[in-house]
């Protein structure tokens, strides 16, 4: 084994949440490090890119909601000061999300989402399907209705992430590009990693940011291993070619025949479609079955679709916990700290996760918005109960 190398705070997990984490650490001016195999990898690679707090809103989730339009409140300082420093374009648009109908069923369903969301102070409004038409010409003909929210947003995941590499090494973060292979604990606290080529990483606090893969690093204590589980998400790109322009101009999306489909249209001419949810353990195949799904579905909504060049087929992991919430700050053990379990969330809780990891790491205490998301929330069973 080599010698260690020593730094205040060292992030397992170069994807989006643990690369925003570094960042606001270093800031903070904790000699921060990295250690990844492939940084700006993960889940993030897949993902749409939709900030949408409130067309994502769930029954039940009315605590996770607050952490949402909060992060969502802080995205354009946040995209800014990013650019700012980096110099990367974000793909950030602030274009709105029409979310329609296209039977009675999804008709019924959208009206009790839309009181659901006027019941929590959200801004969104009842169109008919003959408006929906109107913003948006490409839609089908049989579309019931739908609601139009101004205030969800979208930005591009691997812009994104390459614009928090890039500011990570402007601030000083070290990368490890290596795969962590066991923590180590020394005295009941967590005092680094050692990673697959055997080098000793020591660091003052560690802060688990795995993604799905974070309730498997070895010599984790079981009480305090997150209850993270893959969830496994395929999506296509296609794209819009110039005499096709403009497709689409906001995010479209809807409930087809049971099943989430949604159309996420860039500036530079990309279309998202997106994306199926399977539990399915580590599996990230690409099937005939997921694209022929996605685009149905999708053609459903906007018959032109199958008009357009299929560019990329792509499938992911999500990192999903019991509630759908992440856990987020320090763990019982003394020393460690998570940052992992942001589900179909982990674009959107960007900025907010920034800044509530390093006041962990600052404090020892998470903000007031952050506190309802301790992993000490679940207890020592679900903390056993870890996915095969």
């Amino acid at each position: 084994m080599s010698s260690p190398r020593t730094s205040d705070v060292l992030v397992i997990g170069g994807g989006i949440i643990g690369l925003v984490t570094a960042w606001r650490a270093a800031q903070r001016g904790f000699a921060t490090a990295v250690v990844d195999p492939a940084p700006g990898g993960g889940a993030a690679q897949v993902a749409a890119g939709m900030l949408a707090a409130v067309t994502e809103l769930h029954h039940g989730e009315q605590t996770l909601l607050g952490l949402n339009l909060a992060s969502a409140r802080r995205y354009p300082e946040f995209a800014a000061e990013l650019t700012e420093l980096t110099g990367h374009d974000l793909g950030y648009r602030r274009c709105g999300t029409l979310a329609v109908a296209l039977d009675s069923d999804d008709r019924a369903h959208l009206r009790e989402l839309h009181a659901l969301q006027q019941q929590s102070g959200l801004e969104s409004e009842w169109l008919s399907g003959r408006e929906c038409r109107r913003l948006e010409p490409l839609l089908a003909p049989g579309v019931r209705g739908g609601l139009r929210v101004d205030g969800d947003h979208q930005i591009d995941p691997r812009r994104l992430t390459g614009a928090l590499v890039a500011a990570c090494e402007r601030v000083g973060v070290t990368f490890h590009r290596v795969r962590a292979e066991r923590l180590s604990v020394v005295g009941e606290r967590a005092a680094g990693v050692v990673t697959r080529d055997g080098s000793a990483l020591d660091a003052g606090q560690v802060v688990l940011a795995g993604g799905s893969l974070s309730g498997r690093l070895a010599g984790v204590p079981q009480d305090v291993l997150p209850p993270v589980r893959p969830v496994k998400g395929q999506v296509l790109r296609l794209t819009v070619p110039p005499r096709y322009a403009p497709f689409l101009s906001r995010t479209v999306r809807a409930v087809v025949r049971g099943s989430q489909v949604y159309l996420v249209p860039r500036e530079n001419g990309e279309l998202v479609v997106g994306a199926t949810s399977e539990e399915l353990g580590w599996d990230t195949t690409v099937t005939a079955g997921g694209v022929y799904g996605l685009l149905r579905d999708a053609h459903e909504l906007v018959p032109g679709i199958t008009e357009l060049p299929l560019t990329e087929t792509r499938a992911g992991l999500r990192p999903g916990s019991p509630d759908n919430a992440p856990l987020l700050g320090p763990t019982e053990l003394a020393g460690l700290l998570l940052a992992t379990g942001h589900y179909r969330n982990g674009v959107l809780l960007t900025p907010v996760t920034g800044d509530a990891m390093a006041h962990a790491l600052a404090t020892g205490e998470l903000p007031d918005e952050a506190r309802p998301f301790t992993p000490r929330r679940f207890g020592a069973t679900a903390l056993s109960e870890q996915p095969a």
